[in-house]
């Protein structure tokens, strides 16, 4: 086991000791991009230590993958939520994020305690907000591992249907070459309206969706 698994382990085993053996780790994916889904994603690891989980941007593409399957088949329970990007204009996204995680862990069959990437709840299970807690617990890594590998597939698929913005390189952030297409193509029903980007872009286009 190499030694960042052996931290986030030895975290979260101080509140098993406690007894709180359902801990559910929180985290999302995609509160910065200005075009696609908010996911968010909690898990309940089991016994079993599963080599390589961290924080998910700390990880390559494969290597995600790979533990998102191996977290899955060993996890106690997992539970991932969709945001849409109309939803995440109306709450907004970090009132969005909030209710994906609520809705998460009410999704779970058994929960005791609830850890949070930087997102205080103040729900019915007792929680705590960790600033960097996908570094920090191996249960939010998890988390953060299952909803980045979720949206980065969301955004694949998503870029076949809209190949003009490159969202399977940029994923639906503010890149250089994103803000150059929607300045050519306008945006489409994919993009944040209450993101300032996509509102300047839909001012010059006399507030309206351009043709997509």
């Amino acid at each position: 086991m190499n030694n960042k698994t052996h931290e986030l382990y030895a975290y979260d085993k101080e509140y098993k000791n406690r007894g709180y053996n359902y801990l559910a780790g929180c985290d999302e994916a995609g509160r910065g991009p200005m075009a696609g889904p908010l996911v968010v994603a909690s898990c309940i690891l089991g016994e079993d230590i599963i080599e390589g989980v961290r924080d998910s941007k700390k990880i390559s593409s494969k290597k995600r993958e790979e533990l998102e399957k191996t977290i899955k088949n060993k996890a106690i329970d997992y539970k991932i939520v969709f945001i849409n990007e109309k939803d995440v204009d109306k709450m907004n996204v970090y009132q969005a994020s909030k209710q994906g995680m609520i809705d998460c862990v009410r999704g779970l069959s058994k929960v005791d305690y609830v850890l949070t990437d930087a997102m205080p709840l103040n729900f019915e299970y007792p929680s705590t907000s960790i600033i960097k807690g996908d570094d920090t617990s191996a249960a939010i890594a998890a988390a953060s591992i299952l909803a980045k590998t979720a949206r980065d597939r969301f955004m694949l698929l998503l870029d076949k249907e809209y190949p003009m913005y490159g969202f399977i390189h940029n994923k639906g952030y503010c890149t250089k070459a994103h803000m150059d297409a929607i300045k050519k193509y306008g945006i489409c029903k994919y993009h944040r309206t209450s993101f300032a980007p996509v509102r300047k872009i839909m001012e010059r286009d006399n507030n309206g969706i351009k043709g997509i």
